[in-house]
């Protein structure tokens, strides 16, 4: 006979418990804000399968997708992605020659630049994959230019750039005149559409580390942006922090 707790089975309560302690703990050291934690268990209370399962299809995926790389999480000096391929004028346009993505987000892009060109908005894409070494001029180069304090709101060290993944894209003028742009409009209303995320949102600078900054998307796969989007108020850095601390079982 199985002991029943109103409508579920006792097994299945207590692994339900286990799941909203595991979620409440990684949300917690993740630093969501308490609304939205609220919010996330309220739902996995009342229906835990629809959380679950897309985290775990989300973990699921190449790792790299959701790996977190922000000021305390870094890559090695060494990694470089192995499917890198050189991007060509296609649906978008390129700002310079040379720009590399991996072969997934480059294929995401042009599916994204398609749509947004049968919409009227060509997109131009100005910066993708840097390596560490590359980073490290940038960074070096800015702290020269603007000092210390301010280059650290807007330049990440080397081993700690999303750019280093393969994955995020810098588009149009990379600078604060883009959040006005047709470009800038169509990505922050249909960029999740195609597995996209806007890294580095207005207002938070307290969040991810850096200044609004309107132009960087970071490719996390279809799965992922629906979740980031779902879950977590479209704030990447809150969903990849979850899933950092989820998957370790930590704290």
């Amino acid at each position: 006979m199985v002991l029943l707790i109103g409508c579920m089975p006792l097994a299945a309560q207590k692994q339900n418990d286990n799941v909203v302690q595991k979620v409440q703990k990684a949300l917690a050291a993740a630093q969501v804000p308490t609304p939205l934690q609220e919010k996330i268990l309220a739902d996995i209370k009342s229906n835990p399968e629809p959380f679950i399962e897309s985290v775990k299809g989300v973990l699921a995926q190449d790792s790299y997708l959701w790996k977190l790389v922000d000021k305390t999480h870094g890559l090695d000096q060494t990694y470089e992605p192995e499917d890198l391929i050189t991007l060509k004028n296609g649906s978008y346009l390129l700002n310079r020659s040379g720009l590399q993505l991996r072969k997934e987000a480059a294929q995401a892009l042009e599916t994204m630049a398609k749509a947004a060109k049968v919409d009227g908005v060509p997109l131009v894409v100005s910066s993708c994959y840097r390596s560490y070494d590359y980073q490290k001029q940038v960074y070096e180069r800015n702290v020269k230019s603007m000092g210390q304090a301010a280059a650290d709101r807007e330049s990440a060290k080397p081993g700690h750039s999303q750019h280093q993944l393969g994955l995020a894209v810098d588009f149009g003028s990379i600078d604060d005149s883009f959040a006005k742009t047709a470009q800038s409009r169509w990505l922050i209303k249909n960029a999740w559409r195609y597995g996209w995320s806007l890294s580095y949102p207005e207002h938070l600078e307290q969040v991810t580390g850096y200044r609004w900054e309107s132009w960087h998307y970071r490719y996390v796969g279809l799965e992922l942006s629906k979740f980031i989007r779902t879950y977590f108020d479209d704030i990447q850095q809150y969903a990849l922090a979850f899933l950092y601390y989820y998957a370790a079982g930590q704290p």
